[in-house]
C-alpha cells in the first residue's frame, strides 16, 4: 500500500497548502493528507503573510487554513487572495462553532468549513468535496446554506453583522472568548489601543449600547448571523 502512495506520479496529484500556527496539529494534518496516493502536501506556514507569498508562487490546487492565525485571520487571508484575482479552492478547518462562522468563511469566497475535532475520514471527505468543485459544510448546515449566502449578499450592506470587517469579527471573536483588550492585543499582534478602537467600532455597528451587551452578544455569536 505504502509502495503505491509513492509509485503515484506526483503531477496526478493535487497539491495542498496547510495554514496553522499549531506545528503538532499541522504535522498529523500533513501525515493524514500524505498517506492519500492522490494527494500531496506541498507546503506550509504558520501565519497569513507567510502563507500568501508562497501560494503566489506554489500555486497549489487547494488551500486549508484555520482561521486563529497570529496578526491576520484566515478570513483575511481569503480576502487577501481574493483581491489579487487567485482562485484557490479553500476549506476553512477550525475549532470555533461552525453555525457561527461557515456561512462567513463561504461568504468569504471559501469553499468548504469543517472543525477540527472532525476524525480523519470527515476531512478527507471535505478535500475531496472542495476539490470535486462542491462546498463542503456539515449535514446540520447543509440544507439550505446556498441559498441563505445569495439572500445575504444583496442584504449585507444594511446588516449590521455584515458591516464588520474581517478584522472587527476576530476582535468580537476573542470577545466571546473572554479575552480583555490586553490578550487580544496580544493575540492580533496590534496595540491595546488598536483593539480599543475596534470594540468601538463593533459596538457603533452592532447598535451595542455598553460593554456588557458586546461580550453577551459575543459570548452568543450572534454578531455572526
Amino acid at each position: 500500500m505504502t509502495k503505491k502512495a509513492s509509485s503515484q506520479p506526483e503531477r496526478r496529484r493535487k497539491r495542498i497548502f496547510i495554514v496553522d500556527d499549531h506545528p503538532i496539529f499541522r504535522e498529523g494534518l500533513a501525515g493524514v493528507i500524505r498517506q492519500q496516493p492522490n494527494l500531496t502536501v506541498c507546503g506550509e506556514a504558520d501565519t497569513a503573510m507567510k502563507a500568501f507569498e508562497e501560494i503566489r508562487a506554489l500555486k497549489p490546487d487547494l488551500l486549508l487554513t484555520d482561521l486563529s492565525l497570529p496578526g491576520k485571520s484566515g478570513l483575511d487571508l481569503l480576502h487577501d487572495l481574493r483581491a489579487s484575482h487567485l482562485d484557490l479552492p479553500t476549506l476553512v478547518i477550525s475549532m470555533h462553532d461552525e453555525t457561527q462562522y461557515a456561512e462567513r468563511v463561504l461568504r468569504a469566497g471559501g469553499q468548504g468549513y469543517i472543525m477540527k475535532q472532525a476524525g480523519p475520514e470527515r476531512v478527507l471527505k471535505a478535500i475531496a468535496t472542495v476539490l470535486a468543485g462542491r462546498i463542503y459544510v456539515s449535514k446540520n448546515l447543509s440544507s439550505g446554506i446556498p441559498e441563505r449566502i445569495v439572500r445575504r449578499r444583496s442584504t449585507s450592506k444594511n446588516s449590521p453583522a455584515g458591516k464588520l470587517t474581517s478584522r472587527e469579527c476576530e476582535v468580537f471573536r476573542l470577545i466571546g472568548e473572554g479575552k480583555d483588550d490586553r490578550k487580544i492585543a496580544g493575540n492580533l499582534h496590534v496595540s491595546v489601543r488598536t483593539v480599543s478602537h475596534h470594540r468601538a467600532h463593533i459596538k457603533e455597528k452592532l447598535r451595542l449600547k455598553n460593554d456588557a451587551e458586546l461580550v453577551r452578544r459575543a459570548t452568543h455569536g450572534a454578531g455572526t448571523e
